[in-house]
Parts: structure tokens; sequence; C-alpha cells
């Protein structure tokens, strides 16, 4: 029951979103680089899995065929590697496949045992076990049993590798996606739970006919037992029980073989920012397995999952707060972000609940409290992880999930977009706009990235003034990154150190004295390689922390050249492109001007010698004379953007210079201005560049505006903020779409039919001559805010 409920909004939130546990894990509370941890534990999931189910195929390749143990290892490794290199559709097709074959082997024994030994069953139920105490229930062992079973709580994980690939639920599909969504996701529990059962009755079978409780463990002597039943020929048992165990030993390891090669797939692109390309991994997780194999890991196979268990549980703990509690209180985002563009590294609530759970179930598992609270390290692990994960999301008010906004991507009506760095089209929500690149990118190029360094997610300059000012004195008198760079050797220091005791560890539970030997106090000769060690790692660390540091400064000084070249040629291509308009527009301008000037003389000529009564001539001469005023105003345009005039800038005070302006424009468009002019500071700036800058402004709105509705109004208002003084004109027109808004301040881009595309290209270059900050915000259908940001001088005095 545990297990189906903890897994349950896993599998949900993993088939609505299409993603894998490693992706969920990253929005479920731990961050992009916090999720780096889970994605060992999860690796190490299916290697332990791909290790124990290996070393059982082995012992069957013994039985029936006289194979080494050794050998067998190697070709329970080698034959998974085809057919999990083909990918998820041929394991799919071997699933599917030998299903059947399977079914049919595993029920056939039990239906001829139940039908010739029906007492079997009694035997089953009454066995107490060798060290229960009598016919009574065990806290202790049944605490024990808990927390190895705890351990498979991470199957889900796998689960959702198939999960993720379910198509949208909708109103034709809603009830086969929920059915797929329970019974494939936490309803594998229902099955499983089932084979747990099928496996304790079968160790009681083999036990009850006197063979010893170690040759119980193992399935292929299960499966003997078993199929005697069926046939009474030892070669056909034989044959079909190892048929049996070998067919279940290459369904299960195809998918912890897939799996693992993701999650390591996933955890060094993080931290190598490198893809090799799955196979690497498939093979490397493989490798590992046959490894732990060879160290005989099916006889430790208690202790290893107990240890395992505990963290696990922490996991699951943490994700399950976050799904199942945090998202429907309105805590945590109600969608699942797994891309680094929006990630914040860690995210205190899935990392914090899982360390604390972990450090403090692990000295509950290590007897410092007891045998009894030792049984129940796992459960305690889930509920500290649970609890604790709640509590630091509620105090944290949810502000760690989204590290910034999303940006919405240009073509809303396309379902797929091109990444512009690796060229291939993705889903929507797999793509990110990096400000880096100032293009979209796919998630995958996002992760791989190594040249940005978050720039999207770098803290702002007060945030660095703030701190500085905090520490004082003290910031001044230690070395730019001291503080960083200790940080990143402990941390390394500790991985280093956690890896080598591990290992020292494992060594210390297989070692076997043999009895012919001195016995050494093999504890104080590991003890003292450890401590031998750790200089070296001191060491170690320090090389992998100075050489990584030096490798960034090569890349930032890089870098730094790049952006100086970009932007040289951007400042040279700008520059060749302003004098070849400046060259046409003053070639155009010499040959027009003076047939533009015959024209308008001559309609006006013509309108005093037109009586009033021909109204339809006078329309076309109004029409005649504002159409040449117009090519004159194209002709100006060209002029202004072409030239590279000066600034004489003076101090001016805006509210009073946004007064006066206005009282020069057209009284009907005044009628129509409302403004809110409470700024009372004082710009640098050039009155007349300025004034040009805010009339082409106001020009667009106005042009943007249905002056026909009661409503139309345009607001200009000011105001200080930040240090800068703000100019916004805001009217409440069409508005503009996304796309446009992209390209509003692109040089000849316009959507007017007689526009030239220049006006706010030159409001941008006015502003920014005068250190100042253009901007818009636009909402199709509601209207469209153009706002100016200049350095404030001073303030009025009231």
């Amino acid at each position: 029951m545990f297990i189906f409920i903890s897994s349950f909004p896993i599998a949900y939130y993993s088939s609505r979103y299409n993603i894998d546990m490693d992706l969920l894990t990253r929005g479920a509370g731990f961050g992009y680089v916090g999720s780096t941890i889970t994605s060992l534990v999860y690796a190490t999931f299916t290697f332990i899995f791909f290790a124990l189910e290996g070393a059982i195929m082995a012992q069957a390749l013994l039985l029936l065929a006289g194979i080494p143990l050794v050998l067998g290892y190697l070709i329970s490794s080698i034959v998974i590697i085809p057919i999990t290199f083909m990918g998820v559709t041929m394991i799919n097709r071997v699933q599917l496949i030998s299903q059947p074959i399977w079914v049919a082997m595993q029920l056939l024994p039990f239906a001829y045992i139940l039908y010739e030994d029906p007492e079997t069953i009694q035997r089953w139920t009454g066995f107490v076990g060798a060290q229960a105490g009598g016919d009574h229930f065990n806290l202790l062992s049944f605490g024990s049993a808990l927390g190895i079973l705890f351990a498979l709580s991470i199957q889900i994980g796998e689960q959702v590798d198939y999960l993720r690939f379910l198509p949208d639920k909708n109103e034709k599909n809603r009830v086969s996606w929920w059915m797929a969504v329970i019974f494939a996701g936490p309803g594998w529990i229902l099955v499983g739970g089932l084979k747990i059962l099928f496996g304790s009755f079968l160790a009681v079978l083999v036990i009850s006919v006197g063979l010893p409780r170690t040759t119980a463990l193992e399935p292929v002597h299960m499966y003997l037992q078993a199929y005697e039943y069926v046939s009474a020929d030892p070669g056909i048992v034989l044959v079909a029980a190892t048929v049996f165990v070998i067919i279940s030993q290459i369904k299960i390891n195809v998918t912890n073989a897939y799996a693992g090669s993701l999650a390591w797939s996933n955890f060094f692109s993080r931290v190598t920012l490198y893809h090799p390309g799955r196979v690497v991994w498939l093979l490397f997780n493989i490798m590992i397995s046959l490894l732990l194999m060879m160290l005989g890991v099916f006889d430790t196979l208690d202790v290893v999952l107990a240890i395992y268990s505990v963290i696990a549980a922490a996991w699951v703990g943490a994700i399950f707060a976050d799904l199942a509690i945090l998202k429907p209180l309105g805590v945590s985002p109600s969608f699942t972000e797994f891309k680094r563009a929006y990630l914040p590294d860690f995210n205190p609530v899935g990392c914090g609940a899982m360390a604390l759970a972990s450090l403090v179930s692990f000295v509950v598992f290590a007897g410092f409290f007891g045998e009894l609270a030792q049984a129940y390290a796992a459960p305690l692990a889930f509920v500290i992880a649970l609890v604790t994960a709640v509590v630091i999301g509620i105090a944290t008010r949810g502000r760690y999930y989204i590290a910034r906004p999303s940006v919405t991507l240009p073509g809303h009506e396309q379902a797929t977009i091109q990444c512009e760095l690796c060229g291939f089209a993705y889903e929507r929500p797999d793509m990110a706009h990096c400000p880096f690149y100032q293009r979209p990118i796919c998630s995958l190029c996002c992760s791989l990235e190594s040249h940005c360094h978050d720039i999207c997610k770098a803290p702002q300059a007060a945030g660095d003034t703030g701190s500085r000012l905090r520490f004082g004195r003290l910031r001044n008198k230690i070395a730019p990154n001291t503080v960083k760079r200790l940080v990143k050797a402990a941390g390394v220091f500790l991985a280093l150190t956690v890896v080598v005791a591990a290992a020292i560890l494992i060594t210390y539970r297989l070692i076997e004295p043999h009895p012919e030997t001195t016995p050494l106090n093999s504890g104080f000769i590991l003890i003292g390689v450890f401590l031998a060690l750790l200089p070296l790692l001191a060491v170690g660390t320090w090389w992998i922390v100075l050489s990584h540091e030096s490798r960034e400064l090569a890349e930032r000084d890089l870098l730094t050249s790049m952006e100086k070249l970009a932007k040289a040629q951007k400042d040279l291509a700008a520059n060749e492109r302003l004098a070849a308009i400046g060259e046409v527009t003053a070639t155009v301008s010499h040959e027009l001007r003076n047939p533009l000037g015959t024209l308008v003389n001559s309609a006006d000529v013509l309108r005093r010698s037109v009586t009033g009564k021909e109204t339809e001539t006078l329309t076309e001469l109004d029409r005649l004379q504002r159409n040449a005023w117009r090519c004159v105003k194209i002709i100006d345009d060209l002029l202004d953007f072409s030239r590279n005039y000066s600034f004489h800038a003076a101090e001016i005070e805006l509210d009073g210079w946004v007064t006066r302006t206005l009282g020069d424009i057209d009284p009907a468009m005044r009628e129509r201005l409302v403004l809110d002019l409470r700024s009372e500071g004082t710009i640098l700036a050039d009155s007349e560049r300025l004034r040009q800058a805010f009339v082409n402004i106001l020009n667009n709105a106005l042009q943007a505006t249905d002056l026909g509705r009661e409503d139309a109004s345009i607001t200009v208002s000011t105001y200080v903020d930040d240090g800068e003084v703000v100019l916004d004109v805001t009217d409440k027109g069409v508005g503009m779409t996304d796309d446009i808004q992209l390209r509003i301040f692109e040089p000849l881009f316009s959507t007017k039919a007689f526009g030239v595309g220049l006006g706010m290209p030159l409001v941008r270059r006015i502003v920014e001559h005068m250190d100042g900050k253009v901007s818009v915000v636009s909402k199709l259908g509601v209207g469209t805010t153009i706002r100016c940001r200049l350095p404030l001088v001073g303030t009025l005095k009231k």
C-alpha cells in the first residue's frame, strides 16, 4: 500500500508532462544541480539490481550447462547489450514477445503444487522463520523486511521510463490513459507483491524438503523444486526452471540497463557538460554491475538493500511531499519545470529534506538508538523527508522552485520550434529562450552549454553591493573568490572521502580470512590505509579545483574577446549600413525634394482656383498634398537616421518639459491625453532630440488608438524608479504580438502600409545616446506602453 500511494503522484506527473524520473525530480523540489545526487542514487539502484539479476542468471547457467560463475556473469551482462542498444522500441518488442511465455511458466508450477499438495499452503502460512521467537509477531523481523522492501520504492523510476511515452490525455482516451497510468505506474506493486509472495512460498517449499536456507534464497533452486511437481524427468525440470529464470532476468535487466544509461547520462551531462551518447553510459552501467557480481553482491544482498532503502525512502518522501502536498497547497508551481534555463541550481525543499532524513536515518541504522529503531530506519527516513520538505516549502514560500520567469517563444501556431544550436525541431515545452545566445535552444543544448555560466540566472549587481556592505571590511581583506574556492574544495574533498570510505567499507565486509592464516585486525589496517590516503585526496582536491578554475578563467577571457569582436563587427556593420542609407538618402533627397515641392505648391494653387462646390476635386487635392508631405517625412526620417549628429546635453526638469512639449502639439491630440507627472526629477538630455523621440512615440500611440471609442486615451506618466526617471506613453490601442515586439526596434521593419520602419529605431538611438534605455510592453487587443528610462540628475525641492 505504501509503495502504491507514494508512486501514484510520480506516475501521474511523469505521464502528464512526458518526463522521466530525473526530470521530474529537478522540478519537484531539488533544482537542476541538486537532482544530480538523485540521478546518482537512481543509477546506483539500476546497477545494484542488474548485478543481482545477473548473478541469478549466472547461477542458472551454472546448473544448466556447467558454465563457471565468472563466465556466467560475463554472458548475463553481454546478452543485454544488443537489446538495450536498439532503444525502448526493441525493449518493448522483447517484453511483448516474452510476456505470454513468462506468465505461463510462472503460473504452471503453482497450479501443479496446489493440485498435488494443497497442504503446502498451510505449511507456508504457518512458517515462522528461524529467529521469530515462536509464533508471535516480531517487530524486529517485520522492520528488517520492511526496510529491504523500501528499496523497491525507486522501481517507479523504471516504470515512468515507459509511461513518459504515453500520448496526451484527451476525451477519447481518458479511461485508457488513466488505466495505463495506474496499472503500469503504481500498479506494478500489485504484480510485484504477488511475485514476492510466490517467492516466499517457494522458499518455504525448498526449506520444507530439507535443503539449506542459503539454497532457498536462490531462485534457480526455488523453481527446480517447483517444477518437480510438473515433471518427474530431472532433465526437463532443469531445463524448464533455468529457461524460466533466464527469461525473467533478461526481462528485468533490459529495463535496468536502459534506465541506468539514462540516469548516468543525466548525471554526467550536468557534471561534465558533455553528452557522448546513451550507449556509452549503457556500457559503463553494465561494467559496474559486472564488477559487483565479481565482488559477490548477492552474498551481501540484505546489507546492500537495507542501506540503499534509507536513501531511496528519503528521496521518495521528498518528491511525494512536493507532488502530493505542496502542489495542491499552491506552494510549489502547478507545472513541473525541468529546463536548466528556468531552474535554480539547488532547491532547499527537496535537497534539505533528503539530506536531513538520510543523515538522521543513517545514525539510527548504525544502532545508536537501539535495535528496534535500527530496523525501522527506512520508514523513518520517509517520514522525516516528508515533514521536512513540507516545512521548508511553506517557510520559503516556494521561491526556490523557479529561477526566472519563462519567456514566451515566437511562433504560437507552431507545434515544434527549431533549436538554433543543434538545428533539430523540438516541442515547445522542451525549448527555452537563451539570453546568452539571444535565441531559442532545446533543453539538451541548454544542459550542455559550458560558456554561458548560467548568465540567465546571474544575481543582480545590487545583491552583490548589499553583500559587500554586510561583510564590511572583512571582505576587503579576503582575496576575491576565496570563499567560493574553499567551499568548492571542501565539497570535492568530502565527495572523494565518501567514495574512498565506501570502497574501504565494502572491502572490509567482503574480507573472509582463511581459518589457517593468522588473524589480523582488518578494521585497524583499513582505517590506517584510509588515513594515509587523506593527504593524497587533499592534494588531488586542490588540483581538481584549481585546474577547473584556470579553465574557467581561460573561457572567460575567450568569451570577453569574442564579445568585443562581435561588438566591433556589429558597430562596423551598423556604420556601413548608415553610410549606405545616408548615401542613398542624400541622392534621393536631392532628386525628389524639388519635384515634391512642385507637387505641394501646384496642389495649393489648384486648391485656391477650385470653387467650394467641387468637393470631390478638393478631396483628391488634399490626398495629393497629404501623400506628398508623407514622402517628405520619409526622406527626413532617412536623413535623421543616417546622420551621426552631435548631442547638446543640458539639465532638463522632465515634468515641466513634457508639459511645454505637449502644449505645442495638435489640440485634437491633446484632448485624448491623460497626464500623470510625478517624477519631479531632473535629467541630462538634448531637448530637441528628446522632443523628436517623444513626438515620434506619441504619433505611434495616436495611430494605434481608435479615436472613435469613448474610452480611447493616451496616458503620459513620469516617475522615479531605482535612481532613474521613467517616461511612459501608454495607449489603449490594438497592441502587438510577441513577434512584433521582438522586432519593433529593428531598422526598416514596419507594420504600417506607408511606414519606413525608422521611427522606433531612431527613438532607441536617441535615448541610448543619453545613457538611457527604451523598452516596450504590449498585449494584443489591450494596448501598448513605451517606456523610456533616463538617469536621474537631481530632484526638485517642493
